[in-house]
């Protein structure tokens, strides 16, 4: 993927093109220290994936991207997480990560960006209220408020009509989303969707009973199409 870097800090931009030269996919064509010169360079060029600082001078990213008919693949790159639900009402941003940005949370974002490669782009389409962060955390919007949820805690989440009920250790929390939309949050490692209607926490698995499981006091149920899956993620003696 061709490739261009949005940053007023010089440093930052430095630290994305060395990320990118660890990814034999990607090509980084230009470096811009605002939006206005990547306005006109994308004016007479295409690029596959942007990566956008979110605070800039006169000009934010998200203004940015508003200038944009058809806007390629975004990873937003900032300092500041206050802005993941926000980022993600936009179709084209693909992923928002947060600095220091480390190599292996970098090559996620990538994985994202070339799986959505041959998707078609909105330019302000709006989608759920789910949003990922670096490492471990997942913010969800309720009530207005953006909720911080510790990945590994959550055991299960239901789809329920327009909403999804997310279930942890401490709380249960329904999120006006998708279990499409929550499922490419989660890492594959720990979490398997069973069910069109389901999707557990692999590592919380107390029982499993013909094509269902026990998690908590919840019995989940496992389709048929699923069961091979799941029982490969299992350590069978």
């Amino acid at each position: 993927m061709n490739c261009i870097v949005i940053d007023d800090e010089a440093t930052a931009r430095m630290i994305i093109s060395q990320l990118c030269s660890n990814v034999p996919s990607l090509t980084v064509l230009e470096e811009f220290p605002n939006a206005m010169q990547a306005i006109k360079y994308l004016n007479q060029n295409e690029v596959d994936l942007i990566f956008l600082d979110i605070h800039m001078p006169d000009f934010t990213g998200f203004d940015f991207i508003e200038t944009l008919k058809t806007p390629p693949k975004i990873i937003l790159t900032t300092s500041d997480p206050n802005f993941a639900i926000q980022a993600f009402e936009y179709d084209c941003i693909v992923d928002y990560l947060v600095k220091p940005i480390t190599q292996e949370r970098f090559n996620k974002a990538i994985a994202k960006a070339e799986a959505k490669q041959n998707k078609p782009v909105a330019t302000n389409s709006k989608i759920e209220k789910v949003a990922a962060t670096s490492g471990n955390d997942l913010y969800v919007n309720i009530d207005r408020r953006l909720i911080k949820i510790d990945i590994p805690s959550i055991y299960l989440v239901e789809a329920k009509g327009d909403y999804i009920q997310v279930k942890t250790e401490d709380k249960n929390y329904t999120v006006h989303s998708t279990l499409k939309k929550i499922e490419e949050k989660l890492p594959d490692s720990l979490f398997l969707k069973v069910h069109r209607s389901y999707i557990i926490n692999v590592m919380k698995i107390i029982d499993i009973e013909d094509n269902s499981v026990l998690i908590k006091k919840d019995v989940i149920p496992v389709s048929r199409s699923n069961r091979p899956e799941l029982m490969k993620r299992l350590n069978l003696l």
